[in-house]
């Protein structure tokens, strides 16, 4: 309400006048800046008058009003701090995760598919052998490698310490030497590989590094050449060994094997980048199906110097420069101009500009844009719902700051007045009104975002300077425009504002129609097009809220119009008065109810959101272990297995299965998992997780014999029918079955083939469990492994749920979004904080006043609790039916796969958003707690202070 009002006072206008008049004579420096606005009043033209310099000279503007109001200064420069805080590190957070998504994503590909990898034919054999020489050398090598790294352009910068380049053999050469190991008879075969830099990357096992001592040329009879541990091993080579090559019109060549070495980062871009430097490989002959031939393929790592010596062998050399990309340099929102860089290194001009600095024949290949696709999309389907929580986090932010202007304006409603009054002029006033929060505001705006800088580095500082800016400019802009569209007219009595009184204007009936429609255009958009097509529709959820709060801002008067006749004709005084109290309330109430609402919506929709992310999961590390827990082996389980894992901690349920995963229906051309199980035991597991429950009796053995029924799924029902037909078993036997149930899921098997049948029909050899299915609420995995042993694997549900979780996108977009959420939620307790705090002084006032007329402290908390519930109840109960609503307007709209799964692949159908009871009535209840709270208090507060405290001579509130 406005100060100086109250329930029963008819002499409101008087009051108002004399409150104003008194605001006007304790103002410090008022009339100074009448003077400044003016041109001419109060204190300068009486200085004027008389002739003589003013005997002092009056305090500036801004520093007397921030002496005379402190608590004020001090809270709105801690909430412009922490708003400011919060909106830098909004996007500072976002930045984070991308880019650790991103780093992690390449981390996880190899680096042979995500290094630059440029490559060159040895030179034209028409040139002369010293040229083709000497540009296997490491001079020339080198010169154009560092060019090749010039001519990379940012954002694709090459990492030095696991880029390299060097000569290798494109053609394996075998290797007669009978000592090395022959698995089918053929000869091991090597390539040559002069890499730079060995020395920095490998650790000496035995023996020395390669050395080539005089100038090599292609003649050169022998080479020095070391190998790694690994090749060692597996070919049996020793320091001092020789293998020979064959060579082309001359003698083989001799590499006398001169040291071990063990690479000091094996899954790095130098070694990594091709995998046979590191370690030999077993090769199967092409062509030969399973029985083929095969053989061994290693490296043999020589001298850079000795590289010219490949030209004398039948192995092809080629000159490479491999560019690992810099983990570091990675940032996501470069994403789009790094698959640009990339596709300009294949085939663009960067391409030439690598060929003009290498060879014209030089090639360029890497799979890293294909690992920035992926990236793009599992960005782009968790961006648009992180974007919901900020717009409606963002939304409740700036109506508290709205508020807290609005309050200032409230607060010094009559100086205000008086200052219009004397002659000050609106730009006058406004200017010093804005200067005034200039000096609060920039200070802690600049203090919020350096906090925010300092504890999330790494992000990119415009979007955080941006984001506070826009903060301290609405801080500083609130309480001046307030009070200049409240004083553009000069007057002294302002009119009845109650919020049954006034009426609507055609303004605010446009601007609510306009609101109205350009949330149904978001729902629209969000319900068509999906979360991830693009940002239009993550305003949805807030915009609904806000169009919540102006209809309920419209209806609000109606039922306080409608109680206020009844509740006086009865007996008490409580009653009446609240309601009467209720219905003067101020009509600019609005603002609160739209931060309530907005910040009901988010919660709601971010909790569902959190919800069904953690669903999702759940239900898909259901799916893919069949229960909590899973033992399970290839050979039939030890006779004693089942009664160990029954006494692990915590597990209720265990159901075993024999599980055929090749059995053969019919003419035996197709497989289907079969699964035979103990009927009772197996309903109540499937009951338990709902995976195809069923009863038991229609699967247990038939008395008389014939066929088995059998549970299938819908495919093997549709292809095998009704009809009694044969299941030939791994271990020859057959079964005769009929499908007697269908589910479309089953806890044995994950597939979406399968058949189950009860396992007393079964031979005695494939009835044998195979396949331990365990419940439990919270499973021991060391213990179940423990008790399993070496005889099965375990898996476990809450292993393979936390699995889902691969990336920092996923983890950081739900921290960030929990968090967004939660400050929506403490902005909303805020407005709601300063809605009470705005008629708290006249509420002071009106208990101090009844309190002489023997009003007892308990009838005044009554009073207050009751005078705050016909505000609090609609706003609670609208907020928790916008937040229903909006959640069964959006849900078509909202995937949630690829934020609560790891990939697509992963899913098991698309997850949608589902009412979370919890987000829609937990904040409601809190809001009208809070208001109880509050309303409670201030009535202890007041009886504390006493009446006469209150009621001072002139006092108006």
């Amino acid at each position: 309400m406005s100060p100086g009002r109250e329930a029963d006072e008819t002499e409101a206008d008087g009051a108002e006048a004399s409150g104003a008049e008194a605001s006007g004579a304790e103002a410090s420096g008022a009339e100074a800046a009448g003077s400044a606005g003016a041109g001419g009043a109060g204190a300068a033209g009486s200085a004027g008058a008389g002739g003589a310099p003013p005997s002092r000279v009056p305090a500036p503007w801004v520093r007397t009003r921030l002496h005379a109001a402190p608590a004020a200064v001090c809270a709105l420069a801690l909430l412009v701090a922490l708003t400011a805080c919060l909106a830098a590190a909004f996007p500072s957070a976002v930045d984070r995760y991308e880019d650790a998504g991103l780093r992690r994503a390449v981390a996880q590909a190899r680096p042979d598919s995500t290094a630059l990898r440029l490559s060159a034919p040895q030179p034209d054999v028409r040139l002369p052998r010293e040229r083709r020489e000497e540009a296997l050398r490491p001079g020339p090598l080198g010169r154009q490698y560092a060019r090749v790294r010039t001519a990379v352009r940012r954002p694709l910068v090459a990492d030095p310490g696991q880029s390299t380049y060097g000569v290798r053999t494109a053609r394996p050469l075998p290797a007669p030497d009978p000592w090395l190991p022959r698995p089918t008879g053929l000869p091991a075969r090597f390539v040559l590989a002069a890499q730079h830099g060995l020395a920095g990357h490998a650790t000496v096992r035995s023996g020395r590094l390669p050395r080539a001592g005089a100038r090599v040329t292609a003649a050169t009879p022998a080479v020095e050449a070391a190998v790694t541990a690994e090749t060692a091993k597996k070919l049996r080579i020793e320091p001092g060994a020789v293998i020979h090559l064959p060579a082309v019109e001359r003698a083989p060549l001799a590499v006398r094997v001169t040291g071990v070495v063990a690479p000091r980062n094996p899954d790095g871009g130098y070694w990594a980048t091709q995998p046979l430097l590191r370690g030999p490989s077993l090769v199967r002959v092409p062509g030969g199906g399973a029985d083929a031939d095969t053989y061994w393929l290693g490296a043999l790592l020589l001298a850079p110097e000795a590289a010219p010596a490949m030209l004398g062998t039948a192995g092809d050399p080629w000159r490479y420069w491999n560019l690992a990309p810099a983990a570091g340099d990675l940032h996501s929102h470069d994403a789009d101009r790094l698959r640009s860089a990339i596709a300009s290194l294949e085939s663009g001009p960067d391409l030439r500009a690598v060929r003009a600095a290498t060879d014209p024949a030089t090639d360029a290949e890497t799979d890293l844009d294909e690992v920035l696709g992926r990236f793009t999309r599992l960005r782009a389907g968790v961006r648009p719902l992180v974007a919901v929580a900020a717009f409606g986090t963002g939304t409740v932010a700036a109506v508290v700051l709205l508020m807290a202007g609005a309050l200032a304006a409230d607060r010094r409603r009559a100086e205000l007045t008086l200052l219009r009054a004397r002659g000050g002029s609106l730009p006058g006033v406004t200017g010093r009104l804005l200067a005034e929060t200039a000096v609060v505001a920039l200070p802690a705006g600049s203090a919020g975002l350096a906090v925010a800088l300092l504890a999330l580095p790494g992000g990119r500082p415009l979007p955080a300077l941006t984001a506070a800016a826009a903060v301290t400019v609405a801080a500083c802009a609130a309480f001046p425009l307030r009070a200049a569209i409240a004083h553009r007219t000069v007057r002294v009595h302002g009119g009845r504002q109650d919020v049954t009184a006034v009426r609507p204007s055609r303004r605010r009936t446009v601007a609510e129609l306009t609101v109205l429609v350009v949330a149904l255009g978001a729902v629209e958009t969000l319900r068509r097009r999906g979360a991830a097509g693009d940002q239009l529709g993550a305003p949805a959820p807030v915009l609904i809220g806000v169009a919540a709060a102006l209809l309920l801002a419209r209806l609000h008067p109606l039922p306080l119009r409608a109680l206020a006749r009844p509740a006086a004709r009865l007996r008490g005084l409580l009653g009446v008065l609240s309601l009467a109290r209720a219905g003067r309330a101020s009509a600019s109430a609005v603002l609160p109810l739209l931060a309530l609402l907005a910040a009901l919506t988010t919660a709601a929709f971010g909790g569902s959101v959190l919800a069904g992310v953690r669903e999702a999961r759940d239900h898909a590390a259901l799916l893919a272990v069949g229960a909590d827990a899973r033992v399970e082996a290839t050979a039939p389980l030890p006779s004693g297995l089942p009664e160990r894992v029954r006494r692990s901690p915590g597990v209720r349920g265990l159901a075993e299965v024999s599980l055929a995963y090749q059995a053969k229906p019919e003419d035996g051309r197709q497989s289907v998992p079969l699964a035979g199980v103990d009927p009772r035991a197996y309903a109540e597991l499937a009951g338990r997780t709902r995976l195809g429950a069923f009863d038991a009796g229609r699967l247990g053995r038939p008395a008389g014999g014939g066929a088995l029924p059998a549970l299938a799924s819908p495919q093997v029902a549709r292809t095998y029918g009704t009809r009694p037909f044969p299941v030939r078993l791994e271990d020859g036997s057959t079964v005769t079955v009929r499908v007697a149930l269908v589910r479309a899921r089953t806890p044995a098997v994950t597939g979406a083939d399968f058949l189950v049948v009860d396992r007393a029909g079964l031979s005695r050899e494939a009835a044998r469990p195979n396949v331990l299915l365990l419940t439990g609420g919270r499973l021991d995995a060391g213990a179940l492994r423990r008790a399993a042993g070496d005889a099965g694997g375990v898996q476990v549900r809450a292993e393979e749920r936390a699995g889902y979780v691969d990336s920092p996108l996923q983890s950081g977009a739900e921290r960030v979004y929990t968090a967004a959420v939660a400050a929506g939620a403490g902005y909303a307790v805020l407005a709601l904080l300063l809605s009470l705090l705005r008629a708290a002084p006249e509420r002071a006032a009106l208990l101090a006043r009844l309190r002489t007329m023997g009003l007892t402290r308990a009838q005044g908390r009554r009073l207050l609790v009751l005078e705050s519930l016909p505000q609090a109840l609609p706003a609670a109960a609208g907020g928790a039916l916008t937040g229903w609503a909006a959640i069964r307007l959006l849900s078509p709209g909202v995937d949630l796969t690829t934020i609560a799964l790891a990939s697509a692949e992963t899913a098991t159908g698309r997850t949608e958003l589902r009412t979370d009871a919890m987000s829609l009535t937990v904040p409601a209840l809190a809001i009208l707690a809070v208001t109880v709270v509050v309303a409670v208090v201030q009535a202890w507060w007041t009886g504390r202070r006493g009446s006469v405290t209150e009621l001072r001579a002139g006092d108006t509130r």
